[in-house]
Formats: structure tokens, C-alpha cells, sequence
């Protein structure tokens, strides 16, 4: 049997005792592991919600903050993007703001691409 048969399942009869039944729990390591990186979502409504924002950044995870309270002539909008970009640029990964309505921010060493997939 050639190992493509052995991946696809060509051929041969298969039985239950064939398959192994995985306990997600054990068998695998848990999100936020050492050396992995969590997506956070957020909504900021005031300057007070970047501090966490902030944080979860610079812990090296990435964060999509709904900007949905704020106006785009708004100074405190103006302000907190700012601030963000500054983070950003501060450990070195990405910003960029989507539609009048998202931010997503970036940890070191990942950036976004400002072209839709097609």
C-alpha cells in the first residue's frame, strides 16, 4: 500500500479499533503556551480601554478593537489611534485601521496585508 493510500483510505476495510479518538485536552497544549499568540477583541468606548489593549500587545498577542463609538472626525478617536500606532511601532508590528469601524494591531514580527484575498 502506497502512502497516498495510507492518507486518502484507498482501499481496504477499516475498522473502529483503526481509529484513535483524540482528547483535545490532553493531547494537545492549551492556547497561550509559551511562544503562542492569542487574537484578543475589543471595543474601545473611551481612552481607558487602550490601556489593555496596549498590554496585550506588547505581551506579544494581537488585538481587533471595534472604533464603532467613536466618529472618524472624533479628536479622541484621532487620539487613541495614535496612541496604538505608536505601540505598534514600538515592538514592531502592524496597524491598520478597517472601514470606519475596526483597528487590528499586531505584536512583533507580524504584519497585515492591505490587500483582500481573492
Amino acid at each position: 500500500m502506497g502512502i497516498m493510500s495510507k492518507i486518502l483510505g484507498g482501499g481496504g476495510n477499516r475498522d473502529t479499533e483503526d481509529y484513535v479518538t483524540l482528547d483535545l485536552e490532553e493531547d494537545f497544549e492549551s492556547p497561550g503556551s509559551a511562544g503562542s499568540m492569542s487574537v484578543h477583541f475589543a471595543e474601545i468606548g473611551g481612552q481607558q480601554d487602550v490601556i489593555a489593549i496596549k498590554d496585550a500587545v506588547y505581551d506579544g498577542d494581537m488585538v481587533v478593537a471595534d472604533i464603532t463609538r467613536h466618529s472618524t472626525t472624533d479628536t479622541e478617536s484621532d487620539r487613541i489611534i495614535e496612541e496604538l500606532r505608536q505601540v505598534a511601532q514600538e515592538v514592531d508590528g502592524d496597524i491598520v485601521q478597517k472601514g470606519d469601524d475596526q483597528i487590528v494591531v499586531t505584536p512583533t514580527g507580524v504584519g497585515i496585508a492591505r490587500e483582500k484575498l481573492s
